[in-house]
């Protein structure tokens, strides 16, 4: 068993890996840039160590940096929890190279599943599905103007290195091809540093499912079941949930099995994720593979009772994952990512000082945050203040408990996409699982939020916005707020 763990990272994800550490016996190494100073999983670890100034250029994606706290303080291996470094094959390579244990997958697979290209080409080679299109990098308008024809229009241009809607352009007819593909390869290049682009079929209104596996060094692959994400804003995942509302048993089980044989046609091992596109008449296809522990992963964690942060720590170490072959879903369970957004200001980062912070709790309702009281959203980092996670017996139960909880979260100096979330929540296409990939758009063409009218939700925000006011001494009476009441209910929840 390893003994310390550096975990390469910040905010929720760092005092995610903290707290599976600490259950598990082993020590923790934080690092911090200029901005964390006295970020709350620089306080949670049993040790931290600055890194840099606050751009993460010059902290958290300072490799050579990383790696040599890593030997000072004597650690036995790095997690590299999500985003920054967690896909970098490179990054991988250098934790081995210094006689270190990466917790994730081999460089050798990071880097075949990073390459969408060669990712689909493998795929093609195992029988796993996947959306028709060209494998080879688009050299000329001609090229890619005869495999659309082939397929049809509308067709979507990607970018090889590709990830988050960068590079990724729609193009309904052979007009737009060459000013998509012009865009779409010079935005891969600033995004990538590598411009090359590939072109598939464009599905129309897919929903976005995926299959979270497990893999150890002994060959042994499974699957823990799907979690729908379809509810998506510029392409970035918004509210997650499992089980899907339109996967069934014998869907779940065709999928789980495809996603087993990719992970074993790429060689993976610890905790990952297969994604898939499912369209209007059944079939799905494969997406890509993210090669570490999904922002979503406590959605799983709910329903399965499998602590994946904690397995990832176990494969590393050598163990079989034969210590998670009892595996049972039961439930529903929802996640909601916060964001230091404004809704009514076209979602725009709203940054600065967090002056009051309380979560919400009661049976069924997880926080994972690295937000506390005072704390500060940066300009330099992901605006992600917490996920809030519900569970339930049954979808309308999670769903219930989750307006429940997102009524008694309360933020204030600086906004929150928490209206944002009770909106979607009181949604009637969302309650009956009507979803796909343009669900906000859809429903919310101008960037705003048309609410649902929902008197019950909107009395109970009220009185407990009365409540504490009245405790904090606002001297706000209750009977100034009615049913006819005219009260802005995005300034309402200004404030939470």
């Amino acid at each position: 068993m390893l003994k310390k763990i550096l975990i390469a990272n910040r905010g929720e994800i760092a005092v995610r890996v903290v707290r599976a550490c600490r259950e598990m016996g082993i020590k923790t190494v934080a690092v911090y840039s200029a901005a964390d100073r006295v970020a709350l999983h620089v306080r949670m670890a049993d040790e931290a160590y600055f890194i840099g100034p606050a751009p993460s250029t010059e902290s958290y994606l300072n490799i050579e940096r990383i790696i040599d706290v890593a030997r000072k303080s004597g650690a036995d291996a790095i997690h590299p929890g999500y985003g920054f470094l967690a896909e970098n094959p490179e990054f991988a390579s250098a934790v081995q190279q210094a006689g270190l244990i990466f917790i994730g997958p081999a460089p050798e697979a990071i880097r075949l599943f990073g390459d969408k290209m060669a990712a689909r080409e493998r795929m093609l080679a195992s029988g796993v599905p996947v959306v028709p299109g060209m494998e080879q990098n688009l050299t000329s308008d001609e090229a890619a103007r005869k495999i659309a024809d082939e397929i049809g229009f509308p067709v979507l241009i990607k970018a090889a290195a590709g990830g988050g809607g960068k590079g990724m352009r729609i193009v309904h007819s052979p007009d737009e091809m060459a000013e998509a593909m012009k865009t779409a390869r010079a935005e891969a290049k600033s995004a990538f540093g590598d411009d090359r682009i590939y072109l598939e079929k464009y599905i129309a209104r897919p929903r976005h499912i995926e299959v979270q596996i497990l893999a150890d060094h002994h060959g042994n692959v499974m699957h823990l079941g799907e979690r729908e994400c379809s509810i998506q804003r510029r392409h970035q995942k918004v509210i997650e949930e499992s089980p899907s509302p339109i996967v069934d048993s014998v869907m779940r089980e065709r999928m789980g099995a495809v996603a087993i044989k990719a992970a074993k046609a790429g060689g993976y091992t610890n905790a990952g994720t297969v994604e898939f596109l499912y369209d209007q008449d059944g079939r799905f296809y494969f997406l890509e593979v993210n090669t570490r522990l999904q922002v979503e992963h406590p959605v799983t964690e709910l329903i399965t009772g499998v602590d994946l942060v904690k397995a990832q720590i176990k494969i590393a170490a050598g163990e079989s994952i034969q210590f998670q072959t009892d595996i049972s879903r039961r439930g529903a369970a929802i996640e909601c990512r916060i964001y230091a957004e404004d809704p009514e200001n076209n979602f725009f980062p709203s940054i600065g000082k967090v002056q009051t912070y309380r979560e919400p709790g009661g049976p069924g309702v997880r926080v994972d945050s690295g937000m506390y009281e005072g704390g500060e959203v940066s300009i330099y980092y992901d605006p992600l203040i917490a996920k809030l996670l519900t569970w339930g017996p049954t979808r309308i139960e999670a769903i219930n408990r989750m307006r429940r909880a997102l009524a008694e979260y309360r933020i204030s100096g600086v906004k929150t996409t928490i209206p944002f979330h009770i909106a979607i929540m009181g949604n009637e296409r969302f309650i009956k699982g009507d979803l796909s990939t343009h669900f906000i758009a859809e429903e919310y063409p101008n960037g705003r939020l048309n609410f649902v009218e929902d008197e019950s939700l909107m009395q109970a925000l009220a009185i407990f916005s009365c409540v504490i006011d009245y405790q904090e001494n606002r001297k706000i009476q209750p009977a100034t707020i009615s049913k006819k009441s005219n009260l802005n209910r995005w300034k309402m929840q200004s404030r939470w």
